[in-house]
């Protein structure tokens, strides 16, 4: 039977938002329905509140969140009800190309639930990056949910399910950073500082975290940054250089998504060097970079989508590394908050105020 709950709704482009009652239908074939125990404030849920994701409003957001599994449709396998389980966006399909190539952290056919959560009128709501997750419960497809150590706290699992794995991922998966590599992160704010914990866990020698707040910095060094670059009173691509012996980082991870700190990423790294973008760009954003300079100083330019993780291999191993006391996630939660919360935690995360507002349900 249908239920109802609360969850937070963006009716329209940049109005506040608010707390309505959906429905939530019975898991269909292929799906779950999921009691949220917690959900991260993401920037991505403001650039859908914005508009910057697409028009397809209303919108119900959250999507970095952990839960108890409580009703699974026909032909699930992978999840029971009881699992404590971290959502993810991107349920692999198993029969795309690049599945079947072994590389499923690059699924081209990732899906959602079939069935839509609705208003108390009917009207569909899309749910951000297809799980919606302020809510009491939400509808998702069984294989967006991940088991993991249910003696991890929520507040702190959910957060593997977008930012904090984006970060690591960036380091550990897309960068490849390797025993005493270089790494320079631009952008200190969530995702970078988990690049920056990423790198740490990798390995890298050298790693450099670059912001214009102090706080950022300062939690960036606590993660494992061995330099913090002010970009307000030093000029970035040349700091880089002098603190690599001259050269550029063996990684530039660039944690921001705007043309000018990507254009400093390209001339911070190394010849032959790799240049990360995690950071999320708008859709107006353009870049312009002298092609014979992509083409003489060699090396690889690429995009970290989820930090290119597989959850089913991702999400337990760090879980783990945290019960073992060997990562810090516990950094990234600045407050916990309740679900009427969001708008405010919207505006100290504008402010830089915060790494992570959590939701608790």
């Amino acid at each position: 039977m249908a239920q109802q709950v609360r969850g937070v709704v963006a009716p329209g482009k940049g109005q506040p938002v608010r707390i309505e009652t959906i429905t939530v239908p019975d898991p269909g074939p292929g799906e779950a329905v999921v009691r949220i125990q917690a959900c991260g404030v993401c920037h991505t849920d403001l650039h859908y509140r914005e508009g910057g994701i697409n028009d397809e409003f209303p919108f119900l957001l959250g999507h970095e969140a952990a839960g108890v599994v409580e009703t699974v449709g026909d032909g699930v396998t992978e999840v029971a009800p009881g699992d404590f389980v971290v959502l993810n966006w991107r349920a692999v399909c198993g029969q795309c190309r690049a599945c079947l190539r072994g590389r499923p952290w690059y699924c081209f056919d990732t899906h959602n639930a079939a069935q839509k959560m609705t208003l108390e009128d009917g009207t569909e709501l899309s749910p951000a990056l297809g799980i919606g997750a302020f809510a009491d419960k939400t509808l998702v497809a069984a294989g967006q949910c991940t088991k993991v150590d249910a003696a991890a706290p929520p507040e702190v699992a959910g957060l593997l399910g977008c930012g904090v794995m984006a970060g690591i991922g960036a380091a550990i998966n897309t960068g490849g950073v390797g025993r005493g590599d270089s790494v320079a992160v631009i952008g200190c704010g969530g995702g970078g500082a988990a690049s920056v914990l990423g790198a740490r866990l990798a390995g890298a020698a050298e790693i450099i975290a670059i912001d214009l707040d102090e706080r950022k910095l300062a939690t960036a060094a606590s993660l494992g940054a061995t330099h913090v670059v002010d970009a307000r009173e030093r000029d970035v691509v040349e700091t880089v250089r002098e603190m690599t012996g001259g050269f550029g980082a063996d990684v530039v991870i660039e944690a921001v998504g705007r043309p000018e700190t990507y254009e400093q990423a390209f001339y911070a790294r190394d010849l032959a060097g790799t240049v990360v973008l995690v950071g999320v760009p708008t859709p107006e954003m353009r870049l312009e970079l002298p092609l014979l300079d992509v083409f003489g100083r060699g090396g690889s330019l690429k995009s970290s989508w989820y930090g290119d993780c597989l959850p089913s291999r991702d999400f337990p191993m760090l879980i783990d590394l945290y019960l073992q006391g060997r990562l810090d996630l516990d950094a990234f939660v600045s407050e916990t908050i309740a679900l009427d919360g969001v708008e405010g935690a919207f505006e100290k995360m504008h402010h830089g105020d915060v790494l992570r507002s959590v939701v608790m349900l």
